[in-house]
């Protein structure tokens, strides 16, 4: 099979570490249910009713939390019958939130961590969960007041510092990153939260070394978490080491099968061997997760494409012209299966013409791209085939011309013929003056011979033949007179 280069788009980006808790892209998992450590003390005291629905839903949750299959709407009415037991019962409050953003009701989510936090104003997942949602949102100063009020309320809080740092980091101001950071291990010393805040600002920074340093540490103290062996893939991906980055970002699919940012870079490392059937498995799970991403679906069109499947891959192209109209990506590729596939060069350069005009104009792409060669082959085979039409069209114009001279000899030909004498009888063929036959007397009408006519009285009948003898006019004659 003659595979074509796959031209990928740059927007299907390598989707680095999540944020600790947070990110300005993707919402952070909210924090794991809470459990009250005891029952609550002071004037508020909780029903034993509540206590033990309460504590039936959290053996719920833990048993779905093992099993990976969680039955949110379940959880819901646990949750539920234990907070209308006591209206008091703030833990059921915040899991009600927990629950809520899992099931992305956003607003549920936040109206009922601040219920929580107005029951117990000590309750810091409460503030934590809602700090991320803010910072998610945007509202990055309501994040960073809700977290210092965390701090005030509890100095020795490591997960509130790496929190803090990851905004810091965000911003660009690594050495106060670095510097909550190091607090929040010094404080939790298992906190990889602040690792991996660390992880990324060496990553900014371009210092592999340490970020890989950081990162071996931190899975090290925990295998299960597959950004730590995201962040250790992309670090060795960095160093050229491509089968190395490969396994950590299948340790990552075995920590969380549904983990995305793994499924993205293995997917485009398959694209790069052109192991297309492999790149394929990996963009049907992101597609699975975010059926709307474009660059996805322009690259699974470039999984079929290598696999021979070029009407799927016009279909893939399709749906991503749809999404997003504005992706060069789509034009580049879809061009290239009309160019080299469906003997359609004229459409083709059309479309290498629309992906340049998307990339900025020819100053914008390096001289050597391969749209350029691309299209100057197409542009060639149009010619081509201009030429050769025109060709075409000048030897049916003198095929045309042949014919009508040839029908014109014949018409002259014709004509000549139509003017010579008609054949004697009997078929006889006239003769010219100098022949010696005698000329065929003509038959009468009724096909018997005429006689001669009989001469008239006192003239001498005409001779019968013409070299006859002439009468010699001084002799005498025996006619009477």
């Amino acid at each position: 099979m003659n595979r074509m280069h796959p031209f990928r788009p740059l927007l299907l980006a390598t989707l680095a570490l999540t944020a600790v808790g947070c990110s300005t892209t993707q919402t952070a998992a909210p924090s794991a249910v809470a459990k009250p450590v005891a029952a609550p003390t002071g004037p508020v005291s909780i029903s034993n009713r509540a206590m033990l629905l309460f504590d039936d839903a959290v053996k719920s949750f833990d048993a779905q939390k093992k099993a990976k299959a969680f039955d949110y709407p379940s959880l819901e009415r646990k949750f539920r019958a234990a907070l209308e037991a006591d209206q008091n019962l703030a833990e059921a409050e915040y899991n009600l939130g927990v629950i809520a953003e899992r099931m992305g009701k956003p607003d549920e989510a936040k109206a009922r961590y601040a219920a929580a936090l107005t029951k117990k104003p000590s309750l810091r997942q409460a503030s934590d969960n809602l700090a991320i949602m803010k910072q998610n949102g945007g509202d990055v100063a309501g994040a960073v007041a809700l977290y210092q009020d965390v701090l005030t309320r509890y100095p020795d809080d490591a997960g509130s510092r790496a929190r803090l740092a990851e905004i810091y980091r965000q911003n660009n101001d690594h050495d106060k990153a670095m510097e909550l950071s190091r607090a929040a291990l010094m404080r939790d010393p298992m906190n990889t939260n602040a690792l991996k805040v660390m992880i990324r600002s060496y990553l900014d920074r371009k210092q592999l070394a340490m970020a890989k340093l950081v990162a071996l540490r931190a899975v090290k103290l925990d295998g299960t978490d597959p950004e730590l062996h995201q962040a250790v893939g992309l670090i060795l991906l960095k160093e050229g080491d491509q089968e190395g980055a490969r396994l950590q970002f299948k340790s990552a699919l075995e920590a969380k099968a549904d983990y995305v940012p793994a499924h993205v870079e293995l997917a485009q490392l398959a694209l790069n061997a052109e192991d297309f059937p492999g790149a394929e498995e990996h963009l049907r799970r992101i597609l699975q997760s975010d059926g709307k991403n474009a660059a996805a679906h322009v690259d699974l069109g470039i999984a079929l494409k290598g696999q021979g499947q070029y009407d799927k891959a016009m279909q893939e192209y399709d749906e991503a012209e749809k999404l997003n109209p504005d992706l060069g990506a789509t034009y580049l590729n879809r061009g290239i299966i009309l160019h080299k596939v469906k003997d359609a060069p004229e459409r083709a350069v059309e479309l290498y013409k629309k992906y340049v005009a998307l990339a900025g104009g020819e100053v914008a792409l390096n001289g050597e791209a391969p749209v350029f060669g691309l299209m100057r082959e197409a542009e060639s085979i149009v010619q081509a085939k201009r030429e050769a039409k025109a060709a075409e069209d000048q030897a049916k114009q003198m095929e045309a011309l042949q014919a009508q001279q040839q029908a014109a000899m014949k018409a002259e030909e014709a004509k000549q013929k139509g003017q010579t004498p008609p054949p004697g009888p009997g078929g006889a063929t006239p003769v010219s003056g100098t022949g010696t036959a005698p000329q065929a007397t003509p038959a009468s009408a009724t096909g018997t011979q005429q006689p001669a006519a009989t001469p008239a009285a006192g003239k001498q009948a005409e001779p019968a033949q013409k070299n006859a003898a002439p009468v010699d006019s001084d002799e005498p004659t025996d006619d009477l007179l």
